[in-house]
């Protein structure tokens, strides 16, 4: 697959393009139906709202650098990044469509979801596009999975219920998160389960207190996210992972986490005895489920 090109609006080089236009937060099927056929994608970083309405801004679904990385992975050829500031918040919709669109990007098709507004106070919309002679519009309808609409909300909400496959439905992969491994309380490697932990960003989606089957860069594992109620540590949610049958040092690292199924919630037990006895299910069940998974959603 051909690597694509990350730059930032000032900077594009000018050439035809057939672009498709979005926040995109999650890259969800909806997203997908928008991306397929262009050659470009265009979105904003950081997110509008962190900038027009910082206290309706919800927590997004990906950062940037997996947003970046599943945009690639569907064989965009460039994806343009607008720097979102207060200035270009105050862009009116014919300043968008004229000087980003036809002037610095040179669209030849422009594609948007049919509920895509842009503009300063979001007056532009894609009938305004499509009445453009300058390029071709294409409005792509709201996608349903399971008989409802696919939406960023709608995934947050399965995510943070710990649903994960349904999450990964209307994905069309699995959630994802990332995070900088720090140190732990060494409680894992005394239990005979060392875990790489991450300190999940407040600003980002993650899933709901449990035990969960995933793969952390590729490599199956099991995985805590909760605050581990058996030994009142005064920590907050750390998402711990065990890596099955490998034994790395990950202290410092970027681990990316890609969650299949929930198998159980967090809770207490009674003695570490127990506990290590769980944890042995938990792995065991975790493996059973990495060997038996694939992408198909």
């Amino acid at each position: 697959m051909a690597q694509m090109a990350v730059t930032s609006l000032p900077d594009v080089e000018p050439r035809s393009r057939q672009v498709a236009i979005g926040t995109f937060d999650g890259v969800h099927r909806g997203h997908q139906a928008v991306i397929e056929g262009a050659d470009t994608v265009l979105t904003f970083d950081p997110h509008p709202l962190s900038v027009i309405h910082p206290s309706a801004l919800p927590k997004l679904i990906m950062p940037f650098a997996v947003k970046r990385d599943v945009i690639a992975g569907l064989g965009v050829r460039e994806l343009v990044v607008i720097p979102f500031d207060a200035e270009f918040a105050k862009l009116t919709a014919e300043e968008f469509v004229e000087g980003v669109l036809i002037e610095r990007l040179g669209a030849e098709r422009v594609a948007v979801g049919e509920n895509f507004r842009f503009g300063a106070k979001a007056k532009g919309d894609p009938a305004m596009l499509a009445a453009r002679p300058e390029f071709e519009t294409r409005v792509v309808p709201l996608v349903e999975v399971d008989g409802e609409t696919v939406s960023s909300t709608r995934i947050r909400a399965l995510v943070a219920a710990g649903d994960m496959e349904r999450a990964r439905h209307c994905l069309g992969a699995p959630f994802m998160v990332e995070g900088t491994v720090v140190s732990g309380d060494q409680r894992g490697r005394e239990l005979g389960f060392p875990t790489a932990n991450i300190v999940p960003d407040d600003r980002l989606a993650y899933p709901g207190h449990g035990v969960y089957a995933a793969f952390a860069d590729g490599v199956p594992a099991a995985v805590n996210v909760g605050v581990r109620p058996t030994f009142e540590s005064g920590r907050g949610v750390l998402i711990e992972t065990y890596l099955i049958d490998r034994e790395d040092d990950l202290y410092g690292r970027t681990l990316r986490v890609a969650f299949v199924e929930r198998l159980r919630g967090e809770r207490r037990f009674a003695s570490v005895e127990e506990l290590i006895a769980q944890m042995k299910i938990d792995v065991e069940d975790a493996k059973r489920v990495c060997a038996s998974f694939t992408d198909a959603s």
